[in-house]
């Protein structure tokens, strides 16, 4: 039966003039889906639904006949409004007819698709409980020129979606085997909706649900690597992604996409480590996806010692697990292909794997030794090294995830980069060099070409305006006229006001670190 509520909500205006118009036709027209869901939960989303889905009873070509901005170029009955909003979530709206589905002998498509005449018949090929209502305006109580504060609305929910809402619960619509058979991708549907409404908040999958999907996992092997690899980056994104990898495991869904995270369960380490690698790896992801880091640090977090299991020699504390980092990188590789990841997202991800154990001692590591590991990671990506630096420590149990070397490396390496970018003050920043100081004054490679160097990088630091070829030729002239003593004296002053000003430059690096 449907449900009179005066619960507030709010409709974006473009969803209200695509029903409206539709009703005006003496159509029905029903807000349906995951948007319904978000409307409608005590702590709604930021931002509102990312989605907004219509039903209807309008056949395609009417809705076409309603909407001439629009694109049917499927058949599913669904047809793409463009609204002109600027909005990237309301730019299209898809309205679709009231349908419903055969026999799925994929489990990936119906075998055919005849349309419903009623929204409880469309309701009911839907797949989660949660996902199964839809709402009804009442437009004569909303308020006038479509603003988007309603009171009045009616919810259509015929399997008690409300309820499982208010408990927290994720339950196939209907028979749970018959749901997850029409299409296989909902056994990872409903894992993924499971985390991004969170785990930890108590949201659980619905007991005969849950065992429907741990026996029918095998299912996934019909389903296509990159609808696989959608889901599976939606549970890496969310705020309690460790805990969805966990439910996969539970549910048998991993070993039907990363099935190599599971050869971690009950591999213990050494004395550098307190937990097995299974529970290092999603302790290290979570610690990511709790500092809201990317996804590719959340994923080289995930991988990068996934190849401990092959490479450990030994038991207890001294274990060993020699070039686990090459290992782990090639394997990350392999899972990435496997799942059709884009080859950018691909790289930067099996990089970070590959260098995550980088060696660093303040007292050994020379400038030298930083710049290759720049060189062979990344400037872009050395930032995000040091991330998974910090989610790799976390998961082995260590108090601080930024101790004092690894801040007193990243001081390193923004003092590297920004010499080589040329930001920080140096004889690079010149607009003349030493050639060109030998071309023009007709003299020998020598000190005097270092002493006016230094001067003018003195003056330049000044008075940044000299800094132009045709003034500091004219200016290197100028001090070529000098004695060599004024010009070592001259040389002298220059470097102390050169030495004062990189020092206080440092400074205000190391403070950024707390290594100062």
């Amino acid at each position: 039966m449907p449900l009179m509520t005066k619960q507030k909500i709010s409709i974006p205006q473009p969803v209200l003039k695509i029903i409206k118009r539709l009703e005006k036709a003496d159509y029905e027209a029903y807000i349906v889906g995951g948007c319904v869901r978000d409307l409608l939960l005590k702590n709604p989303p930021a931002g509102g639904p990312k989605d907004w889905d219509i039903t209807t009873n309008a056949r395609p070509e009417e809705i076409q006949k309603l909407f001439p901005e629009s694109i049917y170029e499927n058949q599913f009955g669904t047809v793409a409004i463009k609204t002109g909003s600027s909005n990237p979530a309301l730019k299209i709206i898809e309205v679709t007819t009231f349908r419903l589905e055969g026999k799925y002998s994929d489990k990936r498509h119906p075998d055919e698709i005849k349309f419903a005449k009623t929204i409880e018949e469309d309701l009911a090929r839907r797949d989660f409980t949660i996902n199964a209502m839809a709402l009804k305006l009442n437009f004569q109580y909303l308020i006038s020129n479509f603003k988007t504060n309603s009171k009045f609305y009616k919810i259509i929910d015929p399997f008690k979606g409300q309820l499982d809402l208010k408990n927290k619960i994720i339950r196939a619509v209907g028979n749970p085997e018959k749901r997850f058979n029409e299409d296989a991708l909902r056994l990872m549907r409903a894992v993924r909706l499971n985390t991004e409404l969170g785990l930890s908040q108590k949201w659980q999958i619905e007991k005969q649900t849950f065992e429907a999907i741990k026996q029918n996992a095998h299912w996934l092997k019909n389903i296509a690597a990159e609808r696989i690899r959608d889901e599976f980056i939606k549970i890496i994104q969310t705020k309690d992604a460790a805990l969805g990898i966990e439910l996969m495991q539970k549910t048998n869904l991993l070993k039907y996409v990363v099935p190599e995270l599971e050869t971690g369960i009950g591999v213990t380490q050494n004395k550098h480590h307190r937990y097995t690698v299974w529970e290092h790896d999603l302790k290290s992801l979570d610690y990511a996806a709790k500092k809201n880091y990317n996804l590719a640090v959340r994923l080289a977090a995930l991988f990068h010692d996934i190849a401990k299991p092959q490479t450990k020699v030994g038991e207890g504390e001294d274990a060993t697990f020699y070039n686990h980092e090459v290992l782990s990188a090639k394997i990350t590789s392999q899972i990435l292909k496997r799942l059709r990841f884009p080859s950018d997202l691909a790289n930067k991800i099996i990089t970070l794997v590959r260098y995550h154990g980088f060696f660093y001692d303040v007292n050994i590591n020379s400038d030298a030794s930083i710049r290759r590991l720049i060189i062979k990671v990344g400037k872009d990506n050395i930032d995000d090294l040091a991330k998974v630096r910090e989610a790799d420590r976390i998961g082995s149990g260590c108090p601080k995830a930024l101790p004092f070397k690894l801040r007193h490396f990243l001081f390193r390496v923004e003092k590297i980069l920004k010499e080589l970018s040329g930001e920080q003050p140096s004889l690079k920043m010149l607009k003349i060099n030493g050639y060109d100081l030998m071309s023009i004054l007709n003299i020998p490679s020598g000190p005097k070409i270092g002493y006016i160097l230094n001067i003018l990088l003195e003056e330049v630091l000044d008075q940044p305006n000299l800094n132009n070829k045709e003034t500091l030729e004219k200016r290197a002239k100028e001090l070529n006229k000098l004695s060599e003593n004024q010009l070592a004296e001259k040389n002298k002053q220059a470097k102390e006001k050169y030495q004062i000003l990189i020092s206080s430059y440092l400074n205000e690096i190391k403070k950024k670190y707390y290594v100062a």
